[in-house]
């Protein structure tokens, strides 16, 4: 049960795998300012990392702020109240910062120029790795009308390759989106897990010779065994990031 009362049938384990409990300093999160939910697994949730983590809230921007096309996001005047964020998290002393929504992506360049340590801004990073050892790769993300060609661009899929990056995405109109998008305080976790499932089965019957799915949202991963259960497929979020578990072990922060 979820501090609301709600049974949670899909989640996953509090400690990522890969992410040895010693000698670990803290991960910083640049999070959006919300207000909806954080079952364990939602990387937002503090439970839901293997390591100490330090929380810093963007003030002034929301969901509707952050997902948005490449167009929008150069339109706005974000990136001075990340780049604030940043230096905060490096005065309490973060070993690595990353963020709380994988559409970010966008400023990974720009964002990890101003950070002293490794920032990792979205789980879409690993992209690249993974499409030199497979043929093609899965999205699952909160909006697949605002995730474009630009989104994977920057997290450095090849030109060549982007048409190889399968994206699905959640209904506009359905639970997860409205509790996100809206920043509901509440949300129908049932009716979310089932939604969920029906994106990524959906996702295989359009590409059946997938074999790894990537959550590009943050607030996915407390259903992703039940995607695993649905589909077979290896799923893997911003939890996974090599980068964020290279930098915040003990054998890194000791070279």
């Amino acid at each position: 049960m979820d501090d609301n009362g709600h049974s949670i049938n899909a989640s996953i384990a509090p400690a990522t795998p890969g992410f040895p409990p010693g000698g670990m300093r803290s991960l910083g999160i640049l999070m959006l300012q919300t207000r909806f939910p954080r079952p364990l697994g939602d990387l937002g949730n503090p439970a839901s990392w293997g390591v100490p983590t330090q929380l810093l809230v963007v003030e002034g921007v929301g969901p509707q702020d952050a997902v948005t096309t490449a167009a929008a996001l150069r339109a706005s005047e974000l990136l001075p109240l990340f780049e604030a964020g940043i230096r905060r998290l490096e005065m309490r002393g973060v070993a690595a910062i990353t963020t709380s929504c994988g559409f970010l992506v966008l400023l990974q360049d720009q964002l990890a120029s101003a950070s002293s340590v490794p920032l990792v801004s979205s789980s879409l990073l690993q992209l690249p790795a993974l499409l030199a050892h497979e043929q093609a790769v899965g999205v699952l993300t909160i909006s697949a009308d605002r995730l474009g060609d630009e989104h994977l661009l920057r997290a450095g899929v090849p030109a060549a390759r982007l048409r190889d990056v399968f994206i699905e995405g959640m209904p506009a109109d359905g639970a997860f989106s409205r509790a996100i998008m809206g920043n509901s305080e509440t949300m129908d976790f049932d009716r979310v897990a089932q939604e969920v499932v029906q994106a990524a089965t959906r996702l295989q019957a359009r590409a059946p010779a997938l074999a790894t799915l990537v959550l590009e949202c943050t607030n996915l991963p407390p259903y992703a065994q039940a995607i695993r259960a649905a589909t077979g497929w290896r799923v893997l979020s911003l939890a996974d990031s090599p980068a964020l578990k290279q930098a915040l072990t003990a054998d890194s922060l000791a070279a």
